[in-house]
């Protein structure tokens, strides 16, 4: 996500690196780099013109303070037009119906924008806050289109109702909204057909089902991969139903990042929620602040941060530091770690959340994430006592050899991982009594990604070599 863009604006900056100040000259360059920058990510033409203009004013003559360089002045100022174009602030999703009453949310979207799978990720995330979602399915044209909801429903665990495909959606909207009131829920979400713009009929429906029901909010979720065309899309689906936000999905495809810059500024809507992959679980609020931090490569520390309080346990943490300070911080341990980075998300996408971290090249982060995987395969292969006691296997090579055999692995790779890992224990240990915990120092074998902070961070390498080293793997320390 956004790949592209973060590296041509890290090309307009390097036209002021090494100037004194910023002129009318010499911002003219970087400007002009922007603008093709913006124009690549397909944002539209009219918010690009405006974006530019707005960073030409606010950048010429701007006071550069000592020890502020005039590149990183223009960062700075870049970055607030980057917040400012895509709403400044988050947009929460309403909290309440008016008198006690459960808040309705109406979900609408185009064909094949991910709308119920939308639906679903936002019943998950409301009930991570605590409350009580009902889903409505009301779309009765899509074959099994209630049925993937109560698919999903069930999943996550959050109700699903519907009358069936022979009831009028507006029919089943308001039944839903009757049964949350009478059983205590405190959100609605329906779930509508898909339509298209130049359906006449559709968007009258729609219509029908919004003056039916009253919401509090009407979503349209939006496919990013259609570029700048969502922005037009919003704006075309406000003016004849009346939309108060988006929801920006597959952000984790190969988009160039343009409708989310565009939305805002072009249709006045706000995007309230972003999804970031196909798992139910990836969804996310959406904040300006964040999102243009993570397109000029700065990073996305606060997102990680969440991402990590969401799976983690403050009393696993402080188990996990007792071990590690006492060297007995084992396989199963690291195994518990390696499913804890699951389910926050991949590892390509947690690293791009790292300052600095942007610029991995997406095969070594798939080569790391396979390793993964091998190891996994070897703990899997151990017996619960190996996991326990490594120095079991350091001390039994037929031990060793059995669990190469299991996993599909050669003898050499196990005597890799088994090394490495006594060598990070180590370290940690050393660095825990230290006072601190291993920094982001780079992993042998894999320049630029970072140990993972926590438990999962150590320094790597090390080991014995491979009696072939043309079919080396990597260890633990060159994930």
């Amino acid at each position: 996500m956004f790949d592209e863009l973060s590296q041509r604006f890290e090309d307009a900056v390097k036209s002021l690196r090494g100037q004194a100040s910023i002129t009318e000259t010499n911002v003219q360059g970087a400007l002009k780099q922007v603008r093709r920058a913006l124009l690549e990510a397909d944002v539209s033409l009219p918010v690009v013109q405006d974006f530019v203009d707005e960073v030409r004013r606010k950048t010429v003559g701007a006071e550069v303070v000592r020890g502020v360089s005039p590149d990183q002045k223009f960062i700075q100022l870049v970055h607030e037009q980057l917040v400012e174009t895509m709403g400044g602030e988050n947009a929460p999703l309403a909290a309440g119906g008016v008198a006690g009453a459960p808040t309705v949310v109406l979900m609408a979207g185009l064909q094949g924008a991910g709308k119920t799978t939308a639906t679903a990720k936002l019943g998950l995330h409301l009930k991570e806050q605590g409350r009580k979602a009902l889903l409505v399915g009301a779309d009765v044209y899509r074959p099994a289109a209630i049925e993937q909801l109560k698919t999903l429903g069930n999943q996550i665990g959050v109700e699903v109702f519907s009358l069936g495909i022979d009831a009028k959606p507006e029919a089943i909207a308001a039944a839903g909204i009757a049964k949350a009131k009478a059983e205590g829920f405190d959100t609605v979400l329906v779930d509508t057909a898909g339509r298209l713009q130049i359906d006449t009929a559709m968007m009258e429906e729609m219509v029908r089902i919004r003056e039916a029901v009253q919401p509090d909010e009407v979503l349209l979720v939006v496919d990013s991969m259609i570029g700048q065309e969502a922005a037009e899309l919003t704006r075309s689906f406000h003016e004849q139903v009346g939309i108060t936000g988006a929801v920006l999905t597959k952000l984790d495809g190969d988009s160039r990042g343009g409708a989310a810059l565009s939305i805002r500024k072009v249709s006045g809507a706000p995007i309230k929620f972003i999804g970031t992959g196909e798992k139910v679980e990836a969804l996310q609020p959406f904040h300006p602040e964040r999102m243009a931090s993570r397109i000029l490569g700065m990073g996305d520390v606060l997102t990680l941060v969440e991402k990590a309080t969401k799976e983690v346990e403050l009393a696993d943490v402080a188990k996990m530091q007792q071990k590690l300070q006492e060297a007995s911080f084992d396989f199963s341990d690291f195994l518990q770690q390696m499913r804890l980075i699951k389910r926050m998300g991949s590892l390509g996408g947690l690293m791009k959340l790292i300052p600095g971290m942007n610029k991995i090249d997406d095969g070594m982060l798939k080569q790391g994430e396979q390793q993964l995987k091998r190891i996994e395969a070897m703990i899997g292969s151990m017996t619960e006592a190996e996991r326990q006691q490594p120095e079991l296997l350091a001390s039994q090579p037929s031990r060793r050899r059995r669990i190469a055999a299991g996993s599909g692995h050669a003898p050499a790779d196990v005597d890799k991982v088994l090394a490495d890992f006594q060598k990070m224990r180590g370290f940690m240990q050393q660095m825990t009594k230290g006072g601190g915990m291993p920094g982001m120092g780079g992993m042998p074998g894999m320049p630029g990604i970072p140990t993972m902070p926590g438990p999962m961070g150590g320094a790597g390498g090390g080991g014995r070599r491979p009696a072939r080293p043309a079919k080396k793997r990597k260890g633990f320390g060159e994930l």
